[in-house]
């Protein structure tokens, strides 16, 4: 695997081909070069932002290559080391040097000139990053970002003792679907209390993080974090009330829907009694699924399932491997869940993944395989902004390859009632993950607006909170203790706060387009495609009109598409 950033010829024209970076001085140069250029035309100053793209993007892949080798080996200390060199001395000077460019480009007589449709989306995110820069806040984030990779640290030392083995918590969990129920119990019993070992270095360290972001907040002139947030986020196109809208839709509507998949799951269990660990087994107590042997055997499946979508998405995944850009399979030391690191200035992406040789597994490479598609369908769009996504543009790829090769699962299983079985398991997980996604992000905005909380405070609205989106025919007494703790298992509210709203409203977005797969699939695919390769130069709204979905998360259209997901899941029970 290269970790160096070659420099390629779109970037060429501006930054030099050996260049490479260990130190501020070696990119000084070329903000200097853009702070005292001549700008004297509108051309002069699209050639400028084209620059400075290609400069962004540069440092962009450079950062994003040192995340990469730490998450790969969190115990590789040079690779720390060269990481929290980069963010302590190199990105500081960066955001100082961003922010006067900013400043430059929105104060130019030529800015108002340039072309609404090209740079429209580009132009209201610098303008919304001048407002938002604050000196103060520099040497913070900085911290903060820093500090916060040590949640990645703690769990990536998680492991759990079974039979004389030492399991990660991602290799543990797959044992839950094992059909063994004392088996089953006692597993979940030890991954809980291996993570409550740790409550206290977990919660302390979320107190760090929320006191700094609160002064950013602070300084930034806002009276919480949560509007600070939605701010730098760039959520133009809804508001806080709307996030709120959307968790009420989500009680009201698909919480009922998950006591009746309960109920019946209990049933065909015969059990009196559901209780946590009989989640994940098989609803009708088989033994769990495992869709490939080893990771090529997965990753040849995955390229083959991708393929039937559409020829082009398999080989860009194939690509991908071919490059050394796809890591597959948990190991001890290796960082915590997955991700799609794009990478502007070669164009291909990487793909982390924490592999068990489990049916998520499955879940999480189509996932994450539409964030790379989507990544490369977009390498040739001109600013490297409009190639970063909000959120809730970039999940709608992904979730949306979930259900899409839902229909092509075949790949990975040969016998009929296998596959029907994955296919109940997928839409299952559909409906299951909005409560969550609705719990995680209302957890987060009290978090922000309630800084002062203490920590029995934070326990009760957390336990309060998962009570109102539970299940109700799920037993969990004696483990309020793990209920208590549960948020401590979400990466997003320690990494990235407030992105996890995005998962549901694009989780909408992907049932409705799959919906429209299942009348059309040429039509939904071409609209799919469409859509992705837009990257971030139209607003959310636009860019899920191509698509040929509305950007909807009211009730009746919560209940719409839940219904839709019911009736599926009915066909294949029945």
């Amino acid at each position: 695997m290269s970790n160096a950033v070659q420099v390629t010829s779109k970037t060429q024209v501006f930054l030099p081909k050996d260049l490479s970076i260990s130190s501020w001085d070696d990119l000084e140069p070329f903000y200097r070069d853009l702070a005292d250029r001549p700008i004297q035309s509108v051309i002069d100053l699209e050639k400028w932002i084209q620059d400075k793209s290609n400069l962004d993007a540069f440092i962009g892949e450079a950062f994003s290559w040192m995340y990469i080798r730490i998450s790969l080996n969190s115990q590789n200390q040079k690779a720390l080391d060269t990481y929290k060199n980069a963010v302590q001395h190199i990105q500081p000077q960066v955001a100082s040097q961003e922010n006067l460019l900013n400043k430059r480009l929105v104060t130019s007589p030529f800015f108002s000139l340039l072309d609404k449709k090209t740079y429209g989306i580009y132009t209201r995110k610098v303008s919304n990053a001048v407002d938002l820069f604050c000196d103060e806040n520099v040497p913070i984030t900085t911290e903060v970002q820093l500090k916060s990779k040590e949640y990645g640290r703690i769990f990536s030392q998680m492991t759990i003792g079974m039979e004389g083995r030492q399991l990660t918590l991602q290799k543990a969990s797959t044992l839950l679907e094992e059909k063994d129920r004392g088996r089953r119990q006692a597993v979940y019993h030890k991954i809980n209390q291996r993570i409550l070992q740790d409550t206290n270095e977990i919660e302390s360290l979320f107190d760090i993080l929320l006191d700094k972001r609160h002064q950013i907040a602070l300084n930034a002139g806002f009276d919480n974090y949560r509007d600070y947030a939605f701010r730098t986020l760039n959520r133009f196109d809804y508001s806080p009330q709307d996030c709120m809208d959307f968790h009420q839709s989500i009680a009201e509507e698909v919480v009922p829907l998950l006591n009746e998949l309960y109920i019946s799951r209990r049933n065909s269990l015969g059990l009196q009694q559901l209780r946590p660990w009989d989640l994940h087994i098989d609803a009708h107590g088989k033994e769990p699924l495992r869709p490939y042997s080893s990771m090529s055997d997965f990753l040849d499946k995955g390229i083959a399932c991708l393929s039937r979508i559409d020829p082009s998405f398999g080989e860009i995944i194939q690509m991908m491997n071919d490059m050394g850009r796809i890591d597959l399979e948990s190991r001890e030391g290796k960082r915590p869940g997955a991700y799609n690191m794009p990478l502007f200035v070669s164009g291909v992406p990487f793909l982390f993944m924490n592999a068990s040789y489990s049916l998520n597994d499955l879940r999480t490479l189509m996932h994450e395989s539409g964030h790379a598609i989507h990544s490369y369908l977009t390498k040739d769009l001109n600013l490297s902004s409009a190639r970063s996504f909000p959120s809730e543009i970039s999940e709608l790829a992904a979730m949306t390859m979930e259900l899409l090769t839902l229909e092509h699962w075949d790949v990975f299983f040969d016998r009929e009632e296998d596959l029907k079985r994955a296919k109940i398991n997928q839409l299952e997980m559909v409906l299951k993950v909005l409560p969550w996604i609705a719990v995680v992000d209302k957890f987060q905005h009290w978090l922000y607006l309630n800084p002062q909380h203490s920590w029995e405070d934070r326990k009760a609205y957390w336990s309060d909170l998962v009570c109102s989106y539970t299940s109700s025919v799920v037993d969990y007494s004696g483990m309020e203790h793990y209920v208590d703790r549960l948020w401590h298992k979400q990466l997003h509210v320690f990494e990235v706060p407030f992105y996890y709203i995005e998962y549901g409203f694009a989780q909408l977005g992907a049932i409705a387009i799959w919906r429209k797969y299942r009348e059309n699939p040429q039509k939904a695919i071409a609209q799919y495609k469409k859509a992705l390769k837009l990257g971030y130069t139209q607003p959310i709204a636009s860019v899920y009109k191509a698509a040929g979905i509305e950007f909807d998360f009211s009730r009746s259209y919560v209940q719409q598409l839940g219904a839709f997901v019911r009736e599926e899941l009915r066909a294949l029970v029945d």
